[in-house]
């Protein structure tokens, strides 16, 4: 094989590299005593994208999240994150908890202090909109500011997959918009990030793949587009009850893979 040969090889390398899912679920069950949680969920995350977990409460949409950020296992099936470092999956509890005696700053050292790699506080917080409160106690903070603040600790250590259960839920519309642009700026910084909500305004304007689960299986998936296509609705509010209304499962493209147009 000749030098030209062998780059070219190498660069169809890579390209088959990145379009390997970051995480690929296959086949996951959980059940909690004679409750079936989930039941044979299969779906691929694709590089640097962003994919939304909606479905009604009580459809396994916090079980799935705590399972593929490594929290909880699974009776069945299997979660491959393509991802290493030293932190590879960053995670969003649905209702952080912080010490309230802390600052902000302070909160947030103290979590990067547990990573063996710098981290630059500042910047985090600046990212996602805290460098004005930076030194206020985390008692004194809003609700919307302790999900970004959350937000900030997944983000730390740079991982490449971030797992957000309900960043933006029972947050009023101004901080709901603001949530919804760090998690696109987030998204589109190389990361590939599966979040659950409610909130189908954020779907819609961030989500790449929607998975819509219900009783613990999938019932739907695709792009916000595509859903919306399939039920013949002009909007995901529409569109997911009609969805969920359905007989059987409904199948559509999976979405965006890097290098196509966001």
């Amino acid at each position: 094989m000749t030098a030209d040969e062998s780059a070219t090889a190498a660069v169809a390398g890579e390209e088959r590299a990145t379009d390997e899912p970051v995480v690929a679920v296959e086949d996951l069950e959980r059940s909690f005593g004679d409750l079936e949680v989930l039941d044979g969920v299969s779906f691929d995350v694709a590089p640097s994208s962003v994919t939304c977990l909606v479905g009604s409460n009580g459809s396994g949409k916090t079980t799935l999240l705590r399972i593929v950020a490594g929290l909880l296992t699974a009776d069945a099936g299997t979660v491959r994150i393509d991802a290493t470092g030293e932190r590879p999956v960053g995670y969003l509890a649905q209702r952080p908890d912080f010490r309230h005696q802390f600052t902000v700053t302070e909160t947030l050292a103290f979590y990067g202090d547990l990573l063996a790699t710098e981290v630059d506080v500042a910047a985090t917080l600046d990212r996602v909109g805290l460098g004005p409160v930076r030194d206020r106690r985390v008692g004194a903070l809003s609700g919307g500011m302790i999900r970004l603040l959350g937000i900030a600790q997944a983000t730390l250590g740079d991982p490449r997959v971030l797992v957000l259960d309900e960043p933006s839920s029972g947050l009023d519309p101004t901080v709901t918009r603001h949530v919804r642009g760090v998690i696109d700026d987030l998204g589109g910084s190389g990361r590939s990030i599966v979040l659950a909500t409610h909130d189908l305004g954020t779907v819609e304007r961030v989500a790449d793949q929607v998975l819509v689960l219900d009783d613990g299986a999938i019932a739907a998936r695709g792009t916000p587009d595509d859903l919306t296509e399939a039920t013949g609705t002009d909007a995901l509010a529409d569109a997911v009850p009609e969805l969920l209304g359905g007989t059987g499962p409904v199948s559509v493209s999976a979405g965006r893979r890097r290098g196509d147009d966001a």
